[in-house]
């Protein structure tokens, strides 16, 4: 069960005497937070809770809070926000003193008091503190997420939010989202506000979900592929407008033919899907959506090696050239489309 199913269950008469919530995607973390606030019924005018900022709160304000009796109810909240102290991150708000005090309230906590601590970040595991809580606290942490498990509880989501996806409709949705977890939030919201009869279709996911830089670059390299100059100059002039800057939009270009080239290359020494993902995963030491193979697969079947280099080549090359201050980016960025288009034609696949 992921830690958010997890918080979905809490209860605040349930709460531990201490609780934390920590996590380095960003995303996932904001949404457990604000999951977590609502289980515990959070509110500013109720006066059975305390809320403190640690980034600007003097510890010894809090402290005195965190060790008081309730006056107003049998058992109080109190809640330490932006907690830095307990992460890798480079930030610290407490000092030895404050830190060894606040430890002695972690070994021996007031039994009318629910602590919740809110670290956003990864939690430092060599430090005392950290060690203490991970032994007596109950700690959610907004960690990385298998995709069988992101893919499981979000069919859930969508199944309670009334939507029923058409055949690979569901995947084309966490593809386009990058599956990352506060994007799928985000996009199926978009599909339940859109499709009133949640029924959707891969022309809804389409239509009622906000095309990204990578969506854009991606279609621009089928225009291309495709020898659609005049429609790939006018997507160009488009992304201008939306003031998407020439330099980056060929960085982007330049990592779909490099995923070309790796895939390529690997399907050539009779590699599946899977061991692509895995090999491209261990080289560049980070995880590499399947799906990104298995769509890089389609696409540069029909392409050479030799195109496929002199595209980087070129992209490259135009890259130095506009950061020299050679020509007009604009200018040097579509003699580049048209090299691109020009070289598919003579360099045919093998």
């Amino acid at each position: 069960m992921l830690a958010i199913e997890k918080i979905e269950h809490l209860r605040k008469e349930s709460l531990r005497p201490i609780t934390v919530l920590s996590g380095e995607d960003w995303g996932q973390y904001s949404q457990m937070k604000q999951l977590l606030m609502e289980r515990i019924a959070f509110s500013t005018s109720d006066l059975s809770y305390s809320y403190f900022d640690m980034a600007e709160t003097d510890y010894q304000e809090a402290e005195m809070d965190l060790e008081s009796l309730p006056f107003f109810s049998d058992e109080k909240i109190v809640i330490f926000d932006n907690f830095l102290d307990l992460t890798t991150a480079k930030k610290t708000f407490l000092d030895e003193a404050s830190l060894k005090r606040f430890e002695a309230y972690l070994e021996n906590p007031v039994a009318s008091t629910r602590l919740l601590i809110l670290a956003p970040g990864k939690l430092d595991g060599k430090r005392r503190i950290v060690k203490l809580l991970k032994r007596d606290a109950q700690v959610f942490e907004a960690g990385p997420i298998k995709e069988a498990e992101l893919r499981t509880y979000f069919q859930k989501i969508a199944h309670q939010n009334g939507l029923v996806f058409e055949k690979g409709v569901f995947d084309e949705l966490l593809l386009k989202s990058n599956f990352d977890f506060s994007e799928i939030v985000k996009n199926l919201q978009f599909l339940t506000a859109y499709k009133k009869d949640g029924q959707v279709t891969a022309s809804d996911v389409v239509q009622a979900i906000p095309k990204t830089l990578q969506d854009n670059i991606f279609e621009l390299t089928q225009l291309i592929l495709g020898g659609k100059i005049d429609m790939a100059r006018e997507l160009l002039r488009d992304l201008r407008l939306q003031g998407e800057d020439d330099i980056k939009l060929i960085a982007v270009m330049i990592g779909q033919f490099r995923m070309f080239i790796q895939v390529k290359i690997l399907s050539g020494q009779g590699k599946n899907e899977q061991q692509i993902t895995a090999d491209l995963s261990d080289y560049l030491g980070r995880r590499v959506n399947p799906y990104q193979v298995k769509f890089a697969l389609r696409d540069s079947r029909t392409l050479s090696l030799p195109f496929l280099k002199q595209a980087v080549a070129d992209l490259i090359e135009t890259d130095y050239m506009i950061k020299k201050g050679v020509y007009d980016k604009a200018y040097l960025f579509d003699l580049a489309l048209l090299k691109i288009i020009s070289s598919k034609s003579k360099l045919s696949a093998n």
